[in-house]
């Protein structure tokens, strides 16, 4: 999507492991001319970039991240971004299994070649003599040739990546791996070379290092794609063909080749292949991954139908209206990526540390080495420090602790029908201290049922119907559909309204059968100066009236009655038992609006607001000190859904992007606001955790690695530790993550028990 005068464009990222890497390729976009913005996800290997076409170009952008030692693919037009070609689990697997291995039985043949003699190797020299009778500089022969050959064979990438960085000006994760092995690796084949007291060997720790990191990855690739789940199973709704008829005549054919207004046959048990209105059949279908509404759901002709949900239990003929891109399930893939691919305000601090991690890394190894020979001066003991500091520095768990909670969250939150715009709006939406609603078609269902229609003498009941469906007829405001509906359902015919227009707040005007029509609330008959007549009874409770004047004079009006949705009292009380103040602002007259608020449980209600007097009192609340999220319609409450610190949006038009709000609910429930609640408050949570542990791990991983311990315990830690410390660490950030796959809302699971 693009706005005037600039373009957007997603580019797969070769080459980035870390965070480091991230901000490497974040900042070459930047500092490209022409680049308004860019961002790179480093869950999904992808950057997406804002840029002035008349400055910059894909080809220039691609540039730029090869510049920065990366790769990039540009995508075709029309197709969907390709994903980064990966190593198979199985080769990745039997690399880091082998390394593992060879690490292993490495690190057995050099326990005869330690310079002391301890307990394992007593225990040893009894289990297997011979190990200790073999000739020491052939076993160091041996494991310099059987480690550079693995070096080579699995840690090629790791080495060329390094090299390919520093080419660049650029540091990362494989820096500091490289560094470590490579200075390990050689130290041990100078000891090898030119054996001597005191030098020791390292190729265990270089094989278990490099046996670690890629064990690492491979654990952390498969993390990564349990959190893209729900965005992979998304895009596998659609269905690659469809049974288009012409002339009768059923053909199977490519889903590209139909076209809007063609027909389309969908069998029971098929997917439904594009949004479609039923034109034969009837049958129900399952929309629960498209808008979480598990229940089945029936349609008929004249019923529409969306692309990708399932088709229960009858054949039905469709036009199709909507296609490809256009479709409500491309649009929610669309949404559900770009909120996975966003950034949330936590993720500042992680993104500043990481920034800054390799550089300062490198130094602490270097200050590690020289304290290390200037109090020992011991070589191996400095070597094998410096080592484990090297390798145990993850910047990866740092990166990964705010976009790994974000993408299992968004994911999930689309299986709710709760899709949130961003990361920016989730942490918003989990830090709330007042809920504010709108009234009708948010707590109630959003469509009033036409109690009664009131003339004065003179006019009859079809004359108001006449008159008031002509101009109410393109209207979309829910009183609107009531009185058309009604007058269709009395077969009364009229004539196109002319001039019509839409009084925010307040009503209709229009040009109808030569007459100034107004049809209205009270508030724009007294804006007006029009006379109420004394001929109609005041209005009952719950009842809401639209008034109608015909060249300002008034003529009768209409009473229309909404009902309050089934689960809205108990979506109320959820609220009210977290800890947050509930308020019900609606244009709606004191006496509709208050049986409503009743019946759902609310105290605070505030009637007869127009949008202005709406987004006034969100103002006067936020000026409290309170954050304020409103929940509405997302159109007729647009100014009050982007002023609130959090704005909630109702969803049902078919063009899901121009609703407002921050979050959109595809099921108008209100306890699909409770789901989005209390999934913003579980995945802040999980972000902070992730942010702790990553935080705590380094800074007390360093340290040990670096040798703090050992002055008062004598306790070192070995390379081929820490560097299972850092393949673990990401890991344990991206499980952590996942948890929020089996998330549940809570909140509203305490109140169905109460």
């Amino acid at each position: 999507m693009s706005s005037s005068g600039t373009e957007s464009l997603t580019l797969p990222i070769i080459g980035m492991t870390c965070a480091s890497c991230q901000h490497h390729v974040e900042s070459a976009l930047k500092d490209t001319a022409g680049v308004m913005s860019a961002h790179v996800d480093l869950m999904a290997n992808r950057a997406s970039v804002v840029f002035d076409p008349t400055e910059a170009s894909a080809e220039r952008l691609i540039a730029a991240i090869r510049g920065a030692g990366y790769d990039a693919v540009l995508p075709h037009p029309g197709v969907a971004v390709p994903k980064i070609s990966e190593p198979s689990y199985g080769q990745a697997e039997t690399k880091a299994t082998v390394t593992l291995i060879a690490g292993a039985i490495a690190m057995l043949l050099t326990m005869p070649l330690g310079s002391q003699m301890g307990s394992v190797d007593q225990l040893l020299m009894r289990l297997v003599p011979w190990l200790y009778e073999a000739p020491p500089d052939i076993v160091r022969w041996a494991l310099l040739i059987v480690t550079g050959i693995l070096m080579a064979w699995a840690g090629r990438d790791i080495y060329v990546a390094a090299a390919r960085g520093l080419r660049h000006g650029s540091t990362n994760m494989n820096t500091l791996v490289s560094l470590g092995t490579g200075a390990a690796f050689f130290y041990s084949a100078y000891a090898t070379v030119a054996p001597g007291p005191g030098r020791q060997v390292y190729f265990d720790a270089v094989l278990l290092i490099l046996g670690f990191l890629l064990l690492g990855k491979v654990l952390e690739a498969r993390a990564k794609r349990r959190a893209m789940a729900a965005l992979d199973a998304l895009s596998r709704l659609r269905p690659a063909t469809a049974r288009r008829i012409v002339n009768g005549v059923e053909t199977v054919v490519p889903l590209e080749d139909v076209r809007i207004g063609d027909k389309v046959l969908v069998l029971p048990g098929e997917r439904i292949p594009v949004d479609a209105k039923i034109v034969e059949g009837r049958t129900s279908v399952d929309e629960s991954m498209l808008t979480g509404e598990a229940t089945p759901l029936a349609r008929e002709a004249g019923g529409r139908v969306l692309a990708g949900s399932l088709n229960y239990d009858g054949a039905v003929v469709c036009v199709a209206e909507s296609l490809g891109e256009d479709t409500v399930l491309a649009q929610i893939t669309r949404m559900v990526e770009q909120a996975q691919s966003s950034r949330a305000p936590t993720e500042r601090l992680a993104d500043r540390a990481s920034a800054i991690f390799v550089p300062v890394v490198l130094v602490l190894s270097a200050i590690t080495f020289i304290v290390w020979m200037t109090t020992t001066h011991s070589v191996s003991m400095a070597l094998a420090s410096t080592v484990s500091v090297l390798v145990i520095a993850c910047p990866c768990a740092m990166g990964l602790a705010v976009p790994a909670a974000l993408t299992v969250a968004v994911g999930r939150g689309a299986q709710f029908g709760v899709l949130f715009k961003g990361g920016e709006a989730l942490e918003r939406l989990a830090n709330l201290n007042v809920i504010v609603l709108d009234k009708t078609g948010t707590l109630t269902v959003g469509r009033p049922v036409l109690q009664a229609v009131r003339p004065v003498k003179g006019y009859s009941e079809d004359d108001l119907l006449r008159m008031a469906a002509a101009a109410e007829e393109r209207s979309n405001h829910p009183l609107a559909h009531a009185v058309v509906d009604y007058a269709r359902a009395r077969s009364i015919k009229w004539e196109p309204a002319e001039e019509v227009v839409v009084i925010p707040g307040r009503g209709v005007a229009a040009r109808v059968e030569d007459y100034n029509c107004l049809l209205g609330n009270e508030a724009l008959f007294l804006e007006s100066a029009i006379r109420f007549p004394d001929s109609i009874p005041p209005v009952k409770p719950g009842v809401t009236r639209l008034w109608m004047a015909l060249d300002y004079q008034s003529i009768g009006c209409f009473d229309a009655k909404d009902s309050l949705r089934p689960d809205a009292a108990e979506a109320i009380a959820a609220l009210r038992q977290s800890g947050l103040r509930v308020l019900m602002l609606t244009g709606d007259s004191a006496a509709a609006s208050a049986p409503i608020a009743n019946q759902a449980g609310i105290a605070e209600v505030e009637a007869g607001l127009d949008p202005a007097g709406k987004l006034a009192r969100i103002r006067a609340l936020q000026q409290e000190g309170l954050r304020v999220a409103m929940v509405g319609d997302g159109i007729n409450d647009a100014a009050a859904l982007a002023q609130a610190d959090a704005g909630i949006s109702m969803g049902s038009g078919a063009d899901l992007a121009q609703e407002a709000g921050d979050v959109l609910l595809l099921r108008t429930q209100p306890t699909a606001m409770i789901a989005a609640i209390d999934l913003a408050k579980s995945t802040v949570g999980i972000m902070r955790q992730n942010l702790m542990w990553a935080a705590c791990y380094n800074l007390l991983g360093i340290p040990l690695a670096a040798g703090l311990l050992y002055p008062a315990f004598h306790v070192l830690l070995s390379p081929w530790i820490a560097a299972a410390a850092m393949a673990l660490s990401s890991v344990s950030v991206l499980a952590n993550s996942l948890r929020l796959r089996s998330w549940q809302p809570h909140s509203l699971a305490a109140a169905q028990a109460r």
